[in-house]
């Protein structure tokens, strides 16, 4: 199915569905593969793809337990998470694709790019770090308890996600019911997700990373500065960037910046030739 300059996709690994939407653009350019937060949706990423097609090739799926992928799979564990990445990076045949991810889908993204050097060509981690997150479970359940709902309409919705292009947004990762609006997740398996964050840091699968790295956060995001601090001085060729004004959804908050620091990134990445980085670099 096509939609808005886009085809919708679907990649099936084990009892899970993906739904992706896939942004068609020229092959000869690196592509990228969009990665959404917690309790988000692939459609978060329209405009920055719209904006990158169809220079390129852009793809962002719907991961598991979120918008129309399997709601409640059997696994939310990390390693479960970035198996996703690999099988619609392998399936839609991205080649070294740019790995952007937001928040727990940067995390998703280190994770990925970590265990999988040579796979993807570069990483852009969008309010996203290595650290411990030891209170996020408790955090996400009180969160999305204090949720209304069901909302009586869209526009409700819209209203209490602060309204705006983030609000809208937020409400379109909604679903319409006969009594209202509610998410298309279920919280608990919000709650686990983020269990494995609260388990371990990743500071090792961060200093390990040897791709280009893009680090964008927003200046009232959830990164302390203690943390940010500490992924630049592991790895100080990182570039880094800090938006005035922004919170934790940047990508939502200010979608033209973000657009310009990957645009500007990826420019430079195709400016240099490519360089092998392990055996990987010969699967795909």
């Amino acid at each position: 199915m096509t939609s808005g300059g886009r085809t919708a996709r679907t990649v099936v690994r084990g009892d899970v569905e993906l739904h992706c939407r896939d942004w068609a653009g020229a092959a000869d350019r690196r592509p990228v593969l969009l990665l959404h937060g917690l309790a988000g949706h692939a459609g978060e990423w329209d405009a920055l793809a719209a904006a990158l097609a169809p220079g390129r090739r852009v793809v962002a799926f719907d991961q598991r337990g979120h918008g129309r992928s399997t709601r409640r799979p059997a696994h939310v564990d990390r390693a479960a998470y970035v198996a996703d990445v690999l099988a619609v990076a392998d399936r839609l045949g991205l080649e070294r694709p740019l790995l952007v991810g937001q928040s727990l889908g940067g995390h998703t993204a280190l994770l990925a790019a970590a265990a999988h050097p040579g796979r993807f060509g570069a990483l852009v981690l969008v309010e996203a770090a290595a650290g411990r997150a030891e209170d996020a479970p408790a955090q996400i359940g009180n969160l999305l308890g204090g949720w209304p709902l069901p909302f009586p309409d869209r526009a409700a919705a819209v209203g209490f996600f602060s309204g705006g292009p983030g609000g809208e947004s937020w409400a379109d990762g909604l679903e319409r019911r006969p009594d209202g609006w509610w998410p298309r997740f279920d919280t608990e398996v919000m709650v686990a997700s983020m269990a494995p964050l609260a388990a371990r840091d990743h500071w090792e699968d961060w200093a390990a990373l040897t791709c280009p790295t893009l680090l964008v956060l927003g200046q009232h995001g959830i990164i302390p500065p203690a943390e940010a601090d500490r992924m630049l001085a592991l790895r100080p060729e990182v570039r880094a960037a800090s938006l005035l004004g922004a919170g934790h959804d940047v990508h939502l908050e200010r979608p033209g910046e973000l657009h310009r620091l990957i645009g500007e990134f990826l420019e430079e990445l195709e400016e240099e030739p490519e360089e092998l980085e392990g055996p990987e670099e010969l699967e795909g």
